[in-house]
Protein backbone atom coordinates (compact mmCIF):
# COMPACT_ATOMS: atom_id res chain seq x y z
CA UNK A 1 0.00 0.00 0.00
CA UNK A 2 1.39 3.40 -1.00
CA UNK A 3 2.02 6.22 1.44
CA UNK A 4 -0.85 8.17 -0.10
CA UNK A 5 -3.30 5.34 0.54
CA UNK A 6 -2.06 4.96 4.09
CA UNK A 7 -2.56 8.66 4.75
CA UNK A 8 -6.08 8.55 3.28
CA UNK A 9 -6.94 5.55 5.46
CA UNK A 10 -5.56 7.23 8.58
CA UNK A 11 -7.52 10.41 7.83
CA UNK A 12 -10.70 8.38 7.38
CA UNK A 13 -10.12 6.61 10.69
CA UNK A 14 -9.44 9.89 12.46
CA UNK A 15 -12.61 11.41 11.05
CA UNK A 16 -14.66 8.38 12.06
CA UNK A 17 -13.17 8.50 15.56
CA UNK A 18 -13.84 12.24 15.85
CA UNK A 19 -17.46 11.86 14.77
CA UNK A 20 -18.12 8.84 17.01
CA UNK A 21 -16.71 10.56 20.10
CA UNK A 22 -18.53 13.78 19.31
CA UNK A 23 -21.86 11.99 18.89
CA UNK A 24 -21.24 10.08 22.13
CA UNK A 25 -20.76 13.32 24.02
CA UNK A 26 -23.91 14.82 22.52
CA UNK A 27 -25.98 11.70 23.26
CA UNK A 28 -24.80 11.61 26.87
CA UNK A 29 -25.68 15.30 27.18
CA UNK A 30 -29.20 14.70 25.87
CA UNK A 31 -29.69 11.76 28.24
CA UNK A 32 -28.48 13.87 31.18
CA UNK A 33 -31.04 16.54 30.26
CA UNK A 34 -33.88 14.04 29.89
CA UNK A 35 -33.20 11.95 32.99
CA UNK A 36 -31.72 14.47 35.40
CA UNK A 37 -32.61 17.97 34.20
CA UNK A 38 -36.31 17.35 33.61
CA UNK A 39 -36.63 15.36 36.85
CA UNK A 40 -35.16 18.05 39.08
CA UNK A 41 -37.41 20.61 40.71
CA UNK A 42 -36.73 24.30 40.06
CA UNK A 43 -35.49 26.23 43.08
CA UNK A 44 -34.29 23.11 44.93
CA UNK A 45 -30.75 23.04 46.31
CA UNK A 46 -28.27 20.20 46.74
CA UNK A 47 -25.88 20.20 49.70
CA UNK A 48 -22.50 18.49 49.32
CA UNK A 49 -20.99 17.90 52.75
CA UNK A 50 -17.26 18.57 52.94
CA UNK A 51 -16.69 17.50 56.55
CA UNK A 52 -16.51 14.05 58.14
CA UNK A 53 -17.54 13.65 61.76
CA UNK A 54 -14.89 12.28 64.11
CA UNK A 55 -11.89 13.42 62.06
CA UNK A 56 -9.24 16.01 62.84
CA UNK A 57 -9.80 17.97 59.65
CA UNK A 58 -10.51 21.70 59.84
CA UNK A 59 -14.23 22.32 59.44
CA UNK A 60 -15.19 24.25 56.31
CA UNK A 61 -18.59 25.31 54.96
CA UNK A 62 -20.54 22.76 52.95
CA UNK A 63 -20.96 23.27 49.22
CA UNK A 64 -24.57 24.26 48.44
CA UNK A 65 -25.57 24.50 44.77
CA UNK A 66 -28.84 25.11 42.89
CA UNK A 67 -29.71 21.62 41.67
CA UNK A 68 -31.39 22.34 38.34
CA UNK A 69 -28.94 25.08 37.33
CA UNK A 70 -25.97 22.83 38.11
CA UNK A 71 -27.38 20.01 36.00
CA UNK A 72 -28.05 22.34 33.08
CA UNK A 73 -24.51 23.66 33.39
CA UNK A 74 -23.13 20.12 33.15
CA UNK A 75 -25.34 19.46 30.13
CA UNK A 76 -24.06 22.66 28.49
CA UNK A 77 -20.43 21.67 29.12
CA UNK A 78 -20.75 18.21 27.60
CA UNK A 79 -22.81 19.43 24.63
CA UNK A 80 -20.22 22.14 23.92
CA UNK A 81 -17.46 19.52 24.15
CA UNK A 82 -19.37 17.28 21.75
CA UNK A 83 -19.87 20.08 19.25
CA UNK A 84 -16.19 21.06 19.48
CA UNK A 85 -15.21 17.43 18.97
CA UNK A 86 -17.33 17.19 15.83
CA UNK A 87 -15.96 20.46 14.44
CA UNK A 88 -12.28 20.35 15.39
CA UNK A 89 -11.55 17.11 17.20
CA UNK A 90 -9.60 16.45 20.40
CA UNK A 91 -6.78 13.93 20.19
CA UNK A 92 -6.77 13.09 23.90
CA UNK A 93 -9.21 10.24 24.50
CA UNK A 94 -8.54 10.51 28.23
CA UNK A 95 -9.73 14.13 28.23
CA UNK A 96 -12.98 13.17 26.52
CA UNK A 97 -13.60 10.31 28.95
CA UNK A 98 -12.83 12.70 31.82
CA UNK A 99 -15.39 15.22 30.54
CA UNK A 100 -18.05 12.52 30.28
CA UNK A 101 -17.26 11.14 33.73
CA UNK A 102 -17.13 14.53 35.47
CA UNK A 103 -20.28 15.99 33.96
CA UNK A 104 -22.33 12.80 34.24
CA UNK A 105 -21.33 12.03 37.83
CA UNK A 106 -21.83 15.65 38.92
CA UNK A 107 -25.27 15.82 37.31
CA UNK A 108 -26.24 12.43 38.70
CA UNK A 109 -25.20 13.25 42.26
CA UNK A 110 -26.89 16.64 42.09
CA UNK A 111 -30.12 14.97 40.94
CA UNK A 112 -29.90 12.12 43.46
CA UNK A 113 -29.28 14.45 46.42
CA UNK A 114 -31.64 17.27 45.44
CA UNK A 115 -33.21 18.86 48.51
CA UNK A 116 -30.92 16.61 50.62
CA UNK A 117 -27.37 16.53 51.97
CA UNK A 118 -24.72 14.29 50.40
CA UNK A 119 -21.40 13.86 52.22
CA UNK A 120 -18.94 14.22 49.36
CA UNK A 121 -15.79 13.94 51.48
CA UNK A 122 -17.12 10.81 53.16
CA UNK A 123 -17.74 9.21 49.79
CA UNK A 124 -14.27 10.12 48.52
CA UNK A 125 -12.74 8.55 51.64
CA UNK A 126 -14.92 5.47 51.23
CA UNK A 127 -13.94 5.25 47.55
CA UNK A 128 -10.24 5.10 48.43
CA UNK A 129 -10.82 2.45 51.08
CA UNK A 130 -12.97 0.33 48.75
CA UNK A 131 -10.43 0.76 45.97
CA UNK A 132 -7.60 -0.60 48.15
CA UNK A 133 -8.05 -4.36 47.51
CA UNK A 134 -8.79 -3.67 43.84
CA UNK A 135 -5.62 -1.60 43.52
CA UNK A 136 -3.52 -4.29 45.21
CA UNK A 137 -4.96 -6.94 42.87
CA UNK A 138 -4.22 -4.62 39.94
CA UNK A 139 -0.62 -4.09 41.09
CA UNK A 140 -0.23 -7.86 41.27
CA UNK A 141 -1.40 -8.04 37.66
CA UNK A 142 0.94 -5.24 36.58
CA UNK A 143 4.13 -6.70 38.07
CA UNK A 144 3.32 -10.23 36.86
CA UNK A 145 2.31 -9.32 33.33
CA UNK A 146 5.20 -6.91 32.90
CA UNK A 147 7.30 -10.06 33.21
CA UNK A 148 4.95 -11.79 30.71
CA UNK A 149 3.15 -14.09 33.17
CA UNK A 150 -0.63 -13.81 33.37
CA UNK A 151 -1.95 -14.46 36.86
CA UNK A 152 -5.74 -14.58 36.90
CA UNK A 153 -5.58 -16.55 40.14
CA UNK A 154 -5.55 -13.29 42.10
CA UNK A 155 -9.05 -13.92 43.43
CA UNK A 156 -8.06 -17.29 44.87
CA UNK A 157 -4.85 -15.90 46.33
CA UNK A 158 -6.76 -13.10 48.06
CA UNK A 159 -9.32 -15.52 49.51
CA UNK A 160 -6.67 -17.82 50.97
CA UNK A 161 -4.64 -14.89 52.29
CA UNK A 162 -7.72 -13.32 53.87
CA UNK A 163 -8.49 -16.54 55.73
CA UNK A 164 -4.96 -17.22 56.91
CA UNK A 165 -4.65 -13.60 58.06
CA UNK A 166 -7.67 -13.75 60.36
CA UNK A 167 -6.85 -17.22 61.70
CA UNK A 168 -3.22 -16.33 62.44
CA UNK A 169 -4.15 -13.00 64.01
CA UNK A 170 -6.85 -14.67 66.13
CA UNK A 171 -4.45 -17.33 67.41
CA UNK A 172 -1.52 -15.01 68.08
CA UNK A 173 -3.62 -11.99 69.08
CA UNK A 174 -1.31 -9.97 66.85
CA UNK A 175 -2.61 -8.30 63.70
CA UNK A 176 0.86 -7.72 62.28
CA UNK A 177 1.70 -11.43 62.43
CA UNK A 178 -1.56 -12.09 60.61
CA UNK A 179 -0.57 -9.55 57.97
CA UNK A 180 2.84 -11.17 57.47
CA UNK A 181 1.21 -14.61 57.23
CA UNK A 182 -1.18 -13.35 54.54
CA UNK A 183 1.69 -11.89 52.51
CA UNK A 184 3.71 -15.12 52.80
CA UNK A 185 0.77 -17.29 51.74
CA UNK A 186 0.17 -15.03 48.75
CA UNK A 187 3.82 -15.41 47.77
CA UNK A 188 3.74 -19.20 48.18
CA UNK A 189 0.62 -19.65 46.04
CA UNK A 190 2.07 -17.35 43.39
CA UNK A 191 5.34 -19.32 43.48
CA UNK A 192 3.34 -22.51 42.81
CA UNK A 193 1.65 -20.79 39.87
CA UNK A 194 5.02 -19.58 38.57
CA UNK A 195 6.51 -23.08 38.92
CA UNK A 196 3.71 -24.59 36.85
CA UNK A 197 3.72 -22.03 34.05
CA UNK A 198 7.48 -21.39 33.83
CA UNK A 199 8.97 -24.81 34.59
CA UNK A 200 6.29 -27.04 33.06
CA UNK A 201 4.78 -24.45 30.68
CA UNK A 202 1.24 -25.12 31.85
CA UNK A 203 -1.33 -22.85 30.24
CA UNK A 204 -1.27 -19.71 32.38
CA UNK A 205 -5.03 -19.16 32.27
CA UNK A 206 -5.75 -22.77 33.24
CA UNK A 207 -3.34 -22.56 36.18
CA UNK A 208 -4.93 -19.31 37.35
CA UNK A 209 -8.45 -20.72 37.10
CA UNK A 210 -7.34 -23.75 39.10
CA UNK A 211 -6.01 -21.49 41.86
CA UNK A 212 -9.32 -19.61 41.94
CA UNK A 213 -11.32 -22.83 42.19
CA UNK A 214 -9.05 -24.27 44.88
CA UNK A 215 -9.09 -20.99 46.80
CA UNK A 216 -12.88 -20.71 46.75
CA UNK A 217 -13.47 -24.37 47.64
CA UNK A 218 -10.77 -24.72 50.28
CA UNK A 219 -11.62 -21.52 52.14
CA UNK A 220 -15.35 -22.30 52.05
CA UNK A 221 -14.73 -25.78 53.46
CA UNK A 222 -12.43 -24.58 56.22
CA UNK A 223 -14.80 -21.75 57.07
CA UNK A 224 -17.79 -24.07 57.43
CA UNK A 225 -15.77 -26.66 59.34
CA UNK A 226 -13.63 -24.64 61.73
CA UNK A 227 -14.44 -20.92 61.64
CA UNK A 228 -18.00 -20.82 62.92
CA UNK A 229 -16.84 -19.91 66.42
CA UNK A 230 -15.01 -16.73 67.40
CA UNK A 231 -11.93 -18.61 68.61
CA UNK A 232 -10.29 -18.70 65.18
CA UNK A 233 -12.35 -16.06 63.45
CA UNK A 234 -12.30 -12.89 65.54
CA UNK A 235 -9.08 -10.99 64.97
CA UNK A 236 -10.13 -7.38 65.24
CA UNK A 237 -8.94 -4.80 62.70
CA UNK A 238 -6.10 -2.37 62.29
CA UNK A 239 -6.87 1.03 63.84
CA UNK A 240 -7.12 4.23 61.87
CA UNK A 241 -3.82 6.12 61.87
CA UNK A 242 -4.17 9.88 61.46
CA UNK A 243 -1.02 11.57 60.19
CA UNK A 244 -0.39 14.76 62.20
CA UNK A 245 -0.97 18.07 60.40
CA UNK A 246 -1.77 16.38 57.07
CA UNK A 247 -4.96 14.79 58.44
CA UNK A 248 -6.18 18.29 59.33
CA UNK A 249 -6.35 19.41 55.71
CA UNK A 250 -10.00 19.82 54.67
CA UNK A 251 -11.33 17.13 52.31
CA UNK A 252 -7.88 15.66 51.52
CA UNK A 253 -7.03 15.02 55.18
CA UNK A 254 -9.84 12.54 55.96
CA UNK A 255 -9.48 11.00 52.50
CA UNK A 256 -5.74 10.39 52.26
CA UNK A 257 -4.24 10.80 55.71
CA UNK A 258 -6.65 9.07 58.08
CA UNK A 259 -6.59 5.39 57.13
CA UNK A 260 -5.32 2.06 58.39
CA UNK A 261 -1.90 0.64 57.59
CA UNK A 262 -3.04 -1.46 54.61
CA UNK A 263 -4.34 1.60 52.77
CA UNK A 264 -1.05 3.41 53.43
CA UNK A 265 0.93 0.38 52.24
CA UNK A 266 -1.10 0.33 49.04
CA UNK A 267 -0.31 3.99 48.35
CA UNK A 268 3.39 3.42 49.05
CA UNK A 269 3.45 0.37 46.77
CA UNK A 270 1.98 2.36 43.88
CA UNK A 271 4.82 4.88 44.11
CA UNK A 272 7.54 2.28 44.71
CA UNK A 273 6.39 0.07 41.84
CA UNK A 274 6.24 3.00 39.45
CA UNK A 275 9.79 4.07 40.36
CA UNK A 276 11.07 0.49 40.24
CA UNK A 277 9.53 -0.34 36.86
CA UNK A 278 10.53 2.81 35.02
CA UNK A 279 13.61 4.19 36.79
CA UNK A 280 15.73 1.21 37.92
CA UNK A 281 17.76 -1.50 36.17
CA UNK A 282 15.47 -4.15 37.68
CA UNK A 283 12.45 -2.51 36.10
CA UNK A 284 14.22 -2.26 32.76
CA UNK A 285 15.01 -5.98 32.86
CA UNK A 286 11.44 -6.78 33.88
CA UNK A 287 10.01 -4.81 30.98
CA UNK A 288 12.55 -6.34 28.59
CA UNK A 289 11.56 -9.85 29.69
CA UNK A 290 7.92 -8.98 29.05
CA UNK A 291 8.48 -7.36 25.67
CA UNK A 292 11.30 -9.40 24.08
CA UNK A 293 12.62 -12.21 26.30
CA UNK A 294 15.01 -13.58 23.67
CA UNK A 295 16.74 -10.24 23.29
CA UNK A 296 16.92 -9.90 27.08
CA UNK A 297 18.41 -13.40 27.36
CA UNK A 298 20.99 -12.54 24.72
CA UNK A 299 22.07 -9.57 26.84
CA UNK A 300 22.58 -11.77 29.89
CA UNK A 301 19.26 -11.28 31.68
CA UNK A 302 18.03 -14.43 33.45
CA UNK A 303 14.50 -14.58 32.01
CA UNK A 304 13.32 -17.40 34.26
CA UNK A 305 14.58 -15.74 37.43
CA UNK A 306 12.97 -12.41 36.51
CA UNK A 307 9.64 -14.10 35.90
CA UNK A 308 9.75 -16.13 39.11
CA UNK A 309 10.63 -13.16 41.29
CA UNK A 310 8.07 -10.81 39.76
CA UNK A 311 5.24 -13.33 39.97
CA UNK A 312 6.07 -14.07 43.62
CA UNK A 313 6.20 -10.35 44.43
CA UNK A 314 2.84 -9.97 42.73
CA UNK A 315 1.43 -12.80 44.84
CA UNK A 316 2.68 -11.14 48.01
CA UNK A 317 0.95 -7.92 47.00
CA UNK A 318 -2.27 -9.87 46.35
CA UNK A 319 -1.82 -11.46 49.79
CA UNK A 320 -1.74 -7.98 51.28
CA UNK A 321 -4.97 -7.28 49.41
CA UNK A 322 -6.52 -10.41 50.88
CA UNK A 323 -5.57 -9.31 54.39
CA UNK A 324 -7.52 -6.11 53.83
CA UNK A 325 -10.81 -8.03 53.72
CA UNK A 326 -10.38 -9.48 57.19
CA UNK A 327 -7.88 -7.79 59.51
CA UNK A 328 -8.11 -4.54 57.56
CA UNK A 329 -11.88 -4.28 57.35
CA UNK A 330 -14.29 -6.51 59.30
CA UNK A 331 -12.13 -8.66 61.58
CA UNK A 332 -13.56 -12.01 60.50
CA UNK A 333 -13.70 -14.29 57.45
CA UNK A 334 -16.87 -15.02 55.50
CA UNK A 335 -17.17 -17.34 52.52
CA UNK A 336 -16.31 -15.75 49.14
CA UNK A 337 -15.97 -12.39 50.85
CA UNK A 338 -13.70 -10.99 48.11
CA UNK A 339 -16.79 -10.76 45.86
CA UNK A 340 -14.85 -10.72 42.61
CA UNK A 341 -12.52 -7.88 43.59
CA UNK A 342 -9.57 -9.86 42.22
CA UNK A 343 -11.17 -10.02 38.78
CA UNK A 344 -12.05 -6.33 38.92
CA UNK A 345 -8.40 -5.68 39.79
CA UNK A 346 -7.35 -7.46 36.61
CA UNK A 347 -9.74 -5.22 34.67
CA UNK A 348 -8.09 -2.23 36.35
CA UNK A 349 -4.70 -3.58 35.20
CA UNK A 350 -5.89 -3.53 31.60
CA UNK A 351 -7.64 -0.17 31.87
CA UNK A 352 -4.51 1.27 33.48
CA UNK A 353 -2.44 0.00 30.53
CA UNK A 354 -0.18 -2.12 32.72
CA UNK A 355 1.25 0.83 34.65
CA UNK A 356 1.10 1.18 38.47
CA UNK A 357 -0.34 4.70 38.46
CA UNK A 358 -2.81 3.85 35.71
CA UNK A 359 -3.93 0.74 37.58
CA UNK A 360 -4.37 2.76 40.77
CA UNK A 361 -6.40 5.44 38.98
CA UNK A 362 -8.57 2.75 37.40
CA UNK A 363 -9.09 1.14 40.79
CA UNK A 364 -10.35 4.46 42.13
CA UNK A 365 -13.05 4.44 39.46
CA UNK A 366 -14.23 0.99 40.56
CA UNK A 367 -13.96 1.97 44.22
CA UNK A 368 -16.01 5.09 43.50
CA UNK A 369 -18.72 3.02 41.81
CA UNK A 370 -18.76 0.59 44.74
CA UNK A 371 -18.99 3.41 47.27
CA UNK A 372 -21.60 5.25 45.24
CA UNK A 373 -24.06 2.38 45.24
CA UNK A 374 -23.93 2.27 49.05
CA UNK A 375 -24.48 6.03 49.38
CA UNK A 376 -27.36 6.01 46.91
CA UNK A 377 -29.16 3.34 48.90
CA UNK A 378 -28.94 5.63 51.92
CA UNK A 379 -30.38 8.51 49.87
CA UNK A 380 -33.19 6.22 48.69
CA UNK A 381 -32.97 7.23 45.07
CA UNK A 382 -35.70 5.78 42.82
CA UNK A 383 -33.42 3.10 41.42
CA UNK A 384 -33.87 -0.59 42.39
CA UNK A 385 -31.23 -1.71 44.89
CA UNK A 386 -30.33 -4.66 42.66
CA UNK A 387 -29.18 -2.26 39.96
CA UNK A 388 -27.18 -0.27 42.49
CA UNK A 389 -25.40 -3.43 43.63
CA UNK A 390 -24.52 -4.14 40.00
CA UNK A 391 -22.85 -0.73 39.57
CA UNK A 392 -19.19 -1.79 40.08
CA UNK A 393 -19.56 -4.73 37.71
CA UNK A 394 -21.40 -2.69 35.09
CA UNK A 395 -18.56 -0.16 35.19
CA UNK A 396 -16.12 -3.07 34.74
CA UNK A 397 -17.91 -4.28 31.61
CA UNK A 398 -18.23 -0.76 30.14
CA UNK A 399 -14.53 -0.07 30.64
CA UNK A 400 -13.43 -3.41 29.22
CA UNK A 401 -15.63 -3.18 26.13
CA UNK A 402 -14.58 0.40 25.48
CA UNK A 403 -10.88 0.33 26.28
CA UNK A 404 -9.45 -3.16 25.79
CA UNK A 405 -9.09 -2.64 22.06
CA UNK A 406 -6.80 0.35 22.61
CA UNK A 407 -4.76 -1.09 25.51
CA UNK A 408 -1.65 -2.87 24.27
CA UNK A 409 -0.22 -5.50 26.68
CA UNK A 410 3.46 -6.45 26.89
CA UNK A 411 4.37 -8.17 23.65
CA UNK A 412 5.29 -11.53 25.24
CA UNK A 413 2.46 -11.53 27.79
CA UNK A 414 1.21 -15.06 28.42
CA UNK A 415 3.82 -16.72 26.19
CA UNK A 416 6.11 -19.41 27.68
CA UNK A 417 9.81 -18.92 27.03
CA UNK A 418 12.24 -21.52 25.79
CA UNK A 419 15.97 -21.02 25.38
Amino acid sequence: MSNTNVQVTNLALEKRKRVSYGMTLLIVGVLMYLFFGLNTQAGVQTTFGLNVAGTQAIVIPDLIVPAQTTIYLMVAIIVFAGAYQLARGVKSTGLLIGIIAFTFVTAFLTWAAQDKSFNLTGMLSSSLVRATPIALAALCGVISERAAVINIGVEGIMLMSAQIAVVTASITQNLYIGLIAAILVGGLVAAFHAFLVIRFKVDQVVSGVAINIIGAGLTSFLSAKYLQSDTLNNSGTFPIISIPILSEIPVLGPTLFANNIIVYLMLVLVVLMHITLFYTPWGLRTRAVGEHPKAADTLGVNVYLMRYVNVIIGGMIAGLGGAYFTIGSVGRFDELMTSGKGFIGLAATIFGKWTPIGAFASSLIFGFADSLQVKLQILRVPIPSEFLLMAPYIVTMIILTGVVGRAIPPAADGQPYEK
